[in-house]
């Protein structure tokens, strides 16, 4: 779920914040204060008839808005009236700072009343942090401007700053997270997209190779194909120098990504071929089990074969192959000759008595 998605999603949160600051504009205070307070009654109606539970965050914040407007009417002070907006609105960036810069997420917690059917991975909620980063300094920004517009500017530019430049403001910025994420999809179309599953194997999702590969933990899967000899010597691979991950180290034979749509077999076969040109060749799965570096999370499907006629390089991502033998690869063991992940397979095919 993008951005602009979600704050479309949890823009009903503040349906009761949005609808005092207008009708007290339209009708004033004590028409706002009706008219707010109803709303967040007619919301917890709701959510208590359809879902069957007492919504205590509509409580709260109808219970503020009766607080405000009480001392607002009661007070009938002119310079309290003009700093009510940014006192409401500095209610909604003290929500935001929270969220947005410790680890009790307010607004996350929120959004589980209207989302609760949506699961959020860690990218998400990274974008959603993101997303409240920058609407609490849009926010404080146009804060400080009304306090400032009630004590030294006109009450027409007061009005207008109060009132109009609010919703102005939000619907850019809403507006803006569109087009941005809209451009963003653009993009990621053109991408390799990747199946997502759980520890099984069963498919729960899709995603560009890119998000897949940025920190988010992802889980999506890959094949890896050993290839050995009657010898029980193994064919490795070197990754070329300007690889992002593991540059200059050797690494199994075959290793790749399974597209979306695509089988494991027809991505063993696929990657087989483009990394060193095997092709008419029978392997057998002997083991799938989860891998997770820095940069991302891998359900492995471990393949083993021992047909390796005409194989060669034929990928850029690939400097050179060769066959090494088991005392070889041992002596070279934890030195950061391999990658950790070969490391971990090689062990893994000795224990299955393959070496």
């Amino acid at each position: 779920m993008n951005r602009a998605q979600l704050l479309k999603k949890l823009l009903p949160g503040f349906i009761p914040l949005f609808v005092f600051i207008a009708a007290d504009e339209i009708w004033g205070t004590k028409t706002g204060l009706f008219v707010a307070v109803g709303v967040g009654i007619a919301e917890m109606i709701w959510i208590a008839l359809k879902e069957k539970r007492f919504e205590k965050f509509v409580l709260f914040d109808t219970l503020l808005l009766v607080i405000l407007g009480a001392v607002s009417i009661l007070l009938d002070n002119d310079i309290f009236f003009k700093l009510k907006p940014g006192l409401i609105e500095l209610i909604l960036v003290a929500v935001l700072a929270v969220s947005a810069f410790s680890s009790l997420n307010i607004i996350g917690l929120m959004g589980q009343r209207y989302l609760k059917d949506t699961q959020f991975n860690d990218a998400q909620i990274a974008q959603m942090r993101q997303s409240m980063k920058a609407l609490f300094f849009i926010f404080l920004g146009h804060t400080i401007l009304v306090f400032y517009s009630a004590f030294y500017l006109s009450k027409e530019a007061w009005a207008f700053i109060s009132g109009g430049l609010f919703y102005i403001i939000f619907g850019v910025y809403f507006l803006f997270e569109l087009y941005r994420q809209k451009h963003k999809q653009k993009e990621l179309a053109k991408e390799e997209w990747v199946p997502l599953v759980d520890e099984s194997g069963k498919v729960t999702g899709q995603a560009p190779r890119s998000q897949v590969h940025n920190g988010s933990k992802l889980l999506h899967p890959v094949v890896h194909l050993h290839v050995l000899n009657k010898n029980k010597a193994i064919l490795v691979q070197k990754r070329p120098l300007n690889k992002l991950i593991q540059p200059g180290k050797w690494d199994t034979a075959v290793g790749g990504h399974i597209s979306a749509g695509e089988t494991l077999e027809q991505a063993l076969e696929k990657e087989a071929f483009e990394e060193i040109g095997l092709k008419d060749f029978s392997a057998k799965l002997q083991k799938v089990y989860k891998w997770e570096s820095e940069v991302e999370a891998e359900l492995v499907y471990m393949f083993t074969t021992y047909d390796f006629k005409n194989y060669s390089v034929q990928s850029d991502e690939v400097d050179e192959l060769r066959f090494w033998t088991k005392n070889q690869v041992l002596k070279n063991m934890d030195r950061g000759v391999f990658t950790p992940n070969f490391e971990q397979e090689f062990l893994l095919l000795k224990e299955l008595g393959l070496l």
